[in-house]
């Protein structure tokens, strides 16, 4: 079997899309059952995965112009499937993968994955243009599509309802947390959370993007009610990139550091990130949408019990380990966040059911149901 693997999504430091590429293609890279691999980015074929020395700045910084500029967004759209289809040219007896939505056009059989449909379902988290452009494309990905393949049950279901796409040719492939999230000792965590200020087990943890689908001043506001004993005790901490309109969000963790109950740390370094979720005595992630839910399952992978929405996948990510309300339920996850700091009994039973439900999952299991995705698409 001949596989084009896009590898575009690889950038450092890694993030959801970007770690899954990268888990995936190392993997794929020790199939037997594939006879070629060969990587793809941008515009052309790469030799190897990029390492964290390779990345350049120059890379962000056209993306990051691209992306604030109407005009260089649609040039781009247009632009750049002429220059991948020239050259994908003459390739046409391998199988393309995207694992970034985006397919180009190509004369061979084609796979793109699917991580959730916020362009879609809530284009209002999005910048105007960039929503627009992912719609555009996204339309044009299902026109060229012999198989998707999605990270989530949920999201498989909710892509065969919106666009009316025939449910067999949708692959659920779930994703994993990566090896470098596993419990530690309190020793081994205390120089890194020293520099952020933390102790092991001293704080509540959010992480992910600061924007509003991530549901963090419905989360703020359940915070702000636990008795503030409570609270100093186990501040908030959030880390992750800061998304689109998340003014207001900061201005509300502003207002609750002041109070001494919450911080935002920024983006945390790749090599912290492990021990920030190992060393916390709870993890929350009441998000309105996840099209699958890492941290969720990375919280659990690190022995920490977890309080999360029933929102989209994450029932399906948490399994029985969480405590898990209705994101606009602020009164319930108030009870939930003090239950999960308070009763140890309930923590010990989620640390437990937490490690056991995410050894389910691993890479290999993606690679491996990857793999078979591709196999259906050979024999179509």
């Amino acid at each position: 079997m001949k596989v084009i693997l896009s590898v575009e999504s690889v950038r450092f430091p890694l993030t959801g899309i970007g770690r899954y590429t990268y888990e995936l293609a190392s993997r794929l890279q020790q199939c037997d059952d594939i006879d070629d691999l060969r990587l793809f980015a941008g515009r052309s074929f790469v030799p190897a995965l990029l390492k964290p020395a390779d990345q350049s700045d120059a890379v962000h910084g056209l993306k990051r112009f691209v992306q604030k500029n109407a005009l260089a967004v649609e040039a781009y759209r247009r632009l750049m499937p002429f220059l991948r289809k020239r050259a994908l040219r003459g390739h046409d007896d391998f199988i393309y993968h995207s694992t970034n939505f985006y397919l180009p056009p190509f004369a061979g059989r084609s796979v793109a994955t699917f991580h959730d449909l916020s362009p879609f379902t809530w284009a209002h988290c999005h910048t105007p243009q960039i929503a627009r452009y992912l719609q555009k494309e996204l339309l044009l990905t299902l026109e060229r599509a012999d198989a998707l393949i999605t990270v989530s049950h949920y999201i498989r279901q909710e892509l065969a309802d919106y666009f009316n796409w025939p449910l067999e040719r949708i692959h659920a492939v779930p994703l994993a947390s990566s090896p470098q999230f596993h419990p530690r000792s309190p020793q081994a965590l205390t120089q890194t959370l020293a520099r952020h200020g933390l102790e092991p087990g001293g704080y509540s943890l959010f992480v992910g993007t600061i924007e509003p689908r991530k549901n963090i001043e419905n989360l703020l506001d359940a915070y702000g009610r636990l008795p503030l004993a409570l609270r100093q005790r186990w501040p908030l901490i959030l880390t992750g990139y800061q998304g689109w309109r998340s003014e207001a969000i900061h201005a509300r963790i502003a207002q609750a550091q002041q109070q001494g109950w919450a911080r935002y740390l920024g983006f945390a370094p790749s090599e912290d990130l492990p021990l920030l979720f190992a060393g916390a005595r709870l993890f929350t992630f009441p998000s309105h949408y996840e099209g699958f839910g890492l941290p969720v399952l990375e919280a659990m992978s690190s022995g920490v019990p977890v309080v999360c929405s029933n929102s989209s996948s994450l029932p399906e990510v948490a399994g029985h380990a969480a405590l898990m309300c209705a994101p606009d339920d602020v009164e319930g996850l108030t009870a939930l966040l003090q239950r999960g700091l308070e009763d140890e009994a309930w923590r010990a039973t989620a640390i437990a059911q937490g490690l056991q439900h995410a050894g389910g999952f691993s890479w290999e299991r993606c690679a491996q149901g990857t793999l078979e995705v591709y196999q259906a698409v050979k024999q179509r």
